[in-house]
Parts: structure tokens; C-alpha cells; sequence
């Protein structure tokens, strides 16, 4: 019987592993399954320009896996059972259950309205495609004075959170909306984790777009035509795009499996989870310590380093083969500020902003190249890797023991 290799998630991360473990196992011994909710491969770094209104591709799913060998299974899982080795899932058919020998879960995060009243009714994100979708609609129903009611005034949007989402969505609204008046909230100051040279660029760009920007700010509450600041300051707003946190899907702490207090899967060095030895979290849906002794935080840069140590691993252990440590970084941050302005700000290995950074169109043009090269390689996951594919060898069933130990630890 093959070893069934289950990979939950079709983003950046699982795209690029569910192709290097089909390049790098033989198919006579392995076959990979991957499960997505959706069709097609959402450029998650690019949804606040689709919002702002630009093209932005969907490569399908069926067409990025043609040829490779990897089975698509497009479903939403409900459920994971590590006990059993199944994931539950639901689709148009009614779903069912999917077993696995081997599970990688890279089911990455979602928006976090952290319970503020009204965010989640009224607040738009751009953490999806269907959400970033709904305020293109909203923004283009605002390029009219008709769909103000006629006021005579510039349509009011309100951005919530400052980080590089909610920087990145404001300056894109700006840019993309000259017609709107766009606010960030900010919890403290502006761009508190860049450098001093990096946040005086931030700045300008602002000014440069016409984005207001308040800081030390609190949002306490969203409503459908303001938003409702501490102290009882409101604002108008006629689309308020909320940036303000991401969270993780709650499958994971459902599942049993060891997680974080905020939901997220402990894993070792190897990006093998702590607690059941047949599932491995990369991305996002990983609490993974970086070689500086940090946790690593969510970003692109992480899925792929920690992708790329979950494969090692997984192809070491199930070949016979020595398992590398690869690298566990965090080199910086890459913000867009529209299409033709942007900041990188690299980091020291204690996650500190070093004083110089690059700026400007420079900035733009490296971090375009960066979305560009990460659409090509989940678009084309088995492409330049070695056409050697590797034999599995029969190994102890590591889960038999662990599901022992769970016995004998409820038995006492």
C-alpha cells in the first residue's frame, strides 16, 4: 500500500511542498493528495491591490498540478482526527474522509476583529479573495456621488491597524481611489518596528497620498457609517477596511494536537508537531522557533523557510535518509506603498530594524520581482527541482507508540 501524504492547503506553502514531495518520492510509493477549499491559487500578498481594483491572477488549481502526479480534492476541511489519521472534509457532494500516513497542514490564517463589536458585521479585510472582492465592490459603488445618497463630498475610507497589511491597503486605496479620503488607524506610532529612516519614509508617502493618518489611536467599536475610537472620537466612514491582527483556524486545537494559546501548531526544529509525530505545520498554522532563538512571525518568508524544512524532513525520514537543518529565518520586511513607492527594511537576528533600508521606486521594483517569482513558483510547483524520485523504506509506525502512550497515560 502506498504512504498516503495528505497536504492541507493550497497556498504558498502547501503549493511549493505538495510539488517538491512529488518530485522528490517515487510515485510507486507514495501518492500526495491536496485538499483546498477553493479552485484556484490566491495571491494572499497581492489581495490589497484586487481590492483597490486592479487584475490580479487565479491560476487554477487543476492547471498548477496537471502532470505532477498530485491529486487535487477540492473541499473545506471541517476536521482533523490525528488519533485516526483522517481529515473530515465538506464539498457539493456532501464530503467525507480523507486518510493519511503523513499529514502536512498549511492551512495558513485568517483576519482577527479580536471581538470588537461591529467589526465583523460591518468591516471589510483583504485576508481572502472573497472579502477583498466585496470592497472592490463597495469602493467601486463609492467612484460615484450617487452612491454617497448624493452628499456632495468625498467618500470616507477608514483603514484599522497599521501593520503591513493595513499600510499596504491604505497606500493601494489611495493610489489606486484618488477620489476617496483614506484614514489608517494606528494603535501607536506609525511604522513603530521600521527605522528612523524607513518610518520618515512612510510618512512622506502618506502625505504624498493624501492618507491620513492617526496614531495612538484604539478602535472600540465599527459601526455601518463610523467608526468609534476610545475617548468617543468617531469617524466617518463609508468603508472601513479592518487590518488589525490575523488569526488561525481553530481546527488545529479542535484536532488535540499540541497548540499555542492564539491556536497554532508547536512543532520541532524538523516542523513536526510536538505531539503526533505523522503531522508537520509550516507556514502561518506553525508556532516554529526561528535559529535566532524567536518564534518565527507569519509571513511569506516563513512559509517558505519552514516549507522547505518540513519536506527535508519528511523526505528524510520516509527514504532513510540524513535530515538538514535548513535555514529558520527572518530577513526583513517588504512593504509596498502603491505601484510605484515602497520600503525594504531588513532585521537583525534579534528581529530589530537595522538602521539602513531602501526606498522608493528600488523598493518597488524588488518587491514586485518578489511577488512575481512567489505567483511562478506556486503556479509551478515541481519546476528546476531534481527528477530523482526517491524509494520509500519501511519504518516503525512512530503514531502506534504515541497512541500507546496516550493509553497508558488515561488508563493511570
Amino acid at each position: 500500500m502506498k504512504h498516503r501524504i495528505v497536504v492541507l492547503g493550497a497556498g504558498y506553502a502547501g503549493c511549493y511542498t505538495a510539488g517538491v514531495l512529488a518530485r522528490r518520492l517515487s510515485p510507486a510509493d507514495a501518492e500526495i493528495t491536496v485538499v483546498n477549499a477553493v479552485p484556484d491559487f490566491v495571491q494572499r500578498l497581492r489581495l490589497h491591490q484586487l481590492a483597490a481594483g486592479q487584475a490580479i491572477e487565479a491560476p487554477q488549481l487543476a492547471d498548477v498540478f496537471a502532470g505532477t502526479g498530485i491529486r487535487l480534492r477540492v473541499a473545506r476541511v471541517t476536521a482533523v482526527d490525528p488519533e485516526r489519521r483522517v481529515v473530515a472534509v465538506a464539498d457539493a457532494d456532501g464530503g467525507g474522509e480523507l486518510g493519511y500516513d503523513t499529514l502536512l497542514y498549511t492551512l495558513g490564517s485568517h483576519g482577527d476583529d479580536h471581538g470588537v463589536p461591529g467589526a465583523a458585521e460591518y468591516a471589510f479585510d483583504v485576508a481572502a479573495r472573497p472579502s477583498a472582492l466585496r470592497l472592490r465592490e463597495r469602493l467601486d459603488s463609492l467612484d460615484s456621488l450617487d452612491g454617497l445618497g448624493g452628499r456632495g463630498e468625498s467618500p470616507n475610507v477608514v483603514v484599522v491597524g497599521d501593520g503591513l497589511t493595513g499600510i499596504e491597503a491604505a497606500t493601494e486605496i489611495a493610489e489606486s481611489r484618488p477620489g476617496v479620503s483614506v484614514a489608517l488607524v494606528a494603535r501607536g506610532e506609525l511604522g513603530a518596528r521600521l527605522s528612523a529612516g524607513a518610518r520618515g519614509h512612510l510618512r512622506r508617502a502618506c502625505d504624498r497620498l493624501g492618507v491620513t493618518v492617526l496614531e495612538h489611536t484604539v478602535v472600540e467599536a465599527v459601526e455601518a457609517t463610523r467608526v468609534v475610537c476610545a475617548g468617543g472620537t468617531a469617524l466617518a466612514s463609508d468603508a472601513t477596511v479592518w487590518t488589525a491582527g490575523f488569526a488561525v483556524d481553530p481546527i488545529a486545537a479542535a484536532s488535540g494536537l499540541e497548540v499555542t494559546g492564539n491556536g497554532r501548531i508547536v512543532v520541532d526544529r524538523t516542523m513536526r508537531s510536538t505531539s503526533h509525530p505523522n503531522v508537520y505545520a509550516v507556514g502561518d498554522s506553525a508556532y516554529a522557533i526561528g535559529d535566532n532563538g524567536r518564534p518565527l512571525p507569519m509571513s511569506c518568508a516563513s512559509a517558505g523557510y519552514t516549507g522547505m524544512q518540513a519536506v527535508a524532513a519528511i523526505v528524510g525520514r520516509l527514504t532513510g535518509r540524513a535530515i538538514a537543518n535548513t535555514k529558520l529565518d527572518h530577513p526583513g520586511n517588504h512593504i509596498s506603498l502603491g505601484r510605484r513607492d515602497g520600503i525594504l527594511q531588513r532585521v537583525d537576528d534579534q528581529g530589530q530594524a537595522k538602521p539602513k533600508y531602501t526606498g522608493g521606486r528600488k523598493a518597488a521594483r524588488i518587491k514586485a520581482g518578489i511577488l512575481r517569482m512567489s505567483l511562478w513558483t506556486g503556479a509551478h510547483p515541481t519546476f528546476g527541482l531534481p527528477r530523482r524520485r526517491l524509494r520509500l523504506v519501511p519504518a516503525p509506525d512512530a503514531s502506534a507508540g504515541q497512541t500507546a502512550a496516550h493509553a497508558d497515560k488515561a488508563a493511570a
